[in-house]
């Protein structure tokens, strides 16, 4: 069986628990636009509690969907700033911000023209961190599954294992956030807590192509 996943922006750690957990993963970007998915939003630990950040894109105007591939980014704000801010602020005092910091500063401070694009080497730079050995795939043909892991409406029932976070003091454990809120408060320790994560398998059907 060929399994895919949507990249998502800043992946939650239910999503990267499955990804580590897999040998080899097929990216899928060809599908139509979805909203109210990770495809574009990540949720962190700020101080007011959980924190949602959205990645602006660009809407077509014609009555076709737009695929995944073809979403561009809308750089008419300052979402990078915005972001990169909210990041400094929610962990720059968390265990392992510093360490990592000028992993993933450039990827506020450059431009990607496509959003999958940017979810892909958001991914790829998340995977060399924790020293995760997965084969990325793009658009593989004969997908018959894919991981529905980045609707955002998802409600996991099952509690990750409790880790130190930030801000717990004021609003206690927020579970399956992105997977940066684990790196910033664990470090080095990040892959063997993913390993440790039971993820049930949820996937839907699709046509082969």
């Amino acid at each position: 069986m060929v399994v895919g996943v949507c990249p998502a922006y800043l992946p939650n750690i239910y999503y990267m628990a499955w990804m580590v957990s897999q040998k080899k993963v097929f990216l899928i970007t060809d599908n139509p636009y979805q909203k109210q998915t990770f495809r574009n939003r990540t949720e962190i630990y700020g101080a007011n509690g959980k924190l949602k950040l959205t990645i602006p894109i660009i809407h077509t105007k014609t009555q076709r969907r737009q695929l995944d591939n073809s979403v561009a980014i809308q750089y008419d704000n300052s979402w990078q700033k915005d972001h990169w801010k909210s990041l400094e602020a929610a962990y720059r005092s968390s265990p392992f911000f510093e360490f990592y910091e000028d992993e993933f500063y450039p990827f506020y401070h450059q431009k990607f023209e496509k959003l999958m694009d940017f979810n892909i080497n958001l991914i790829k730079k998340i995977l060399s961190i924790l020293g995760a050995f997965v084969s990325l795939h793009k658009n593989e043909k004969t997908i018959n599954e894919f991981t529905d892991l980045i609707i955002a409406k998802h409600n996991f029932k099952r509690e990750n294992p409790h880790y130190q976070q930030v801000f717990q003091y004021k609003h206690g454990f927020i579970n399956n956030l992105s997977v940066l809120d684990l790196l910033f408060n664990l470090g080095p320790q990040s892959l063997e807590y993913l390993e440790q994560v039971k993820t049930d398998f949820i996937s839907t059907r699709v046509m082969q192509k």
